[in-house]
């Protein structure tokens, strides 16, 4: 059996006001529920016993994309770096930005469109382009496998193979190619060894030869 205290406090209960609002209304700052503005208005002054609420349009610049009991409008989203505006902002709708080319979606948009846009990964000297950015992801890069370069980063060719008329003048990389080169070409570095050897020994032997004959004629 309930005390007559709680049934007291039960009853005073009921009799004190509601303040919870219906779906389309708000509270207003003196506690009296008024009804909400419509999209693209917001609040100029809250309803009283004689007037409904009285609402104002969005500004250029402001929107306000939902029913509401607010004094303010929202601030329209500028397209930043690497976006382009697809849909213009309205009173009652955001604007919508979309990537550029050459770029991919970092941050979607709580509504439609994108927020943040970044610049695809360019793939370094030594690596190929395995998958191509998208506007809404990165592009990924491989590196090259042994035996094939890449200088530019966006295919891998494999390395030159020397004829059997050419030598091997530098070994290949993943960033540059085999360089070949002619065999008689690899002997021109070199060519003036043999020659002053040649010289030097024949001239030792000119000299010796002199030298004797000339020991022979003085005896």
């Amino acid at each position: 059996m309930l005390s007559s205290t709680v049934i007291v406090v039960y009853v005073a209960s009921l009799m004190l006001p509601c303040r919870c609002c219906l779906q389309k209304e708000y509270e207003a700052t003196d506690g009296q529920c008024c009804p909400m503005c419509h999209e693209g208005t917001v609040v100029r002054r809250d309803c009283t016993l004689d007037a409904g609420t009285r609402c104002v349009q969005c500004g250029d610049g402001t929107y306000m994309n939902q029913p509401n009991g607010l004094r303010k409008c929202f601030l329209c989203t500028n397209c930043n770096q690497g976006l382009f505006e697809q849909r213009k902002c309205t009173a009652s709708s955001d604007t919508v930005c979309d990537v550029q080319t050459g770029y991919f979606c970092r941050t979607l948009a709580d509504g439609a469109g994108c927020s943040l846009a970044e610049k695809h990964t360019l793939c370094l000297p030594g690596q190929r382009v395995k998958e191509p950015g998208t506007s809404r992801t990165n592009t990924v890069c491989e590196d090259c496998q042994q035996g094939y370069f890449s200088r530019d980063g966006v295919n891998c060719t494999a390395w030159t193979t020397c004829s059997e008329t050419q030598i091997k003048l530098k070994e290949g990389s993943t960033s540059s190619d085999v360089i070949c080169g002619s065999a008689s070409s690899s002997r021109h570095h070199y060519p003036l060894i043999p020659v002053l050897l040649l010289t030097l020994t024949v001239a030792v032997i000119l000299i010796r030869g002199r030298l004797t004959s000339k020991k022979h004629e003085d005896n």
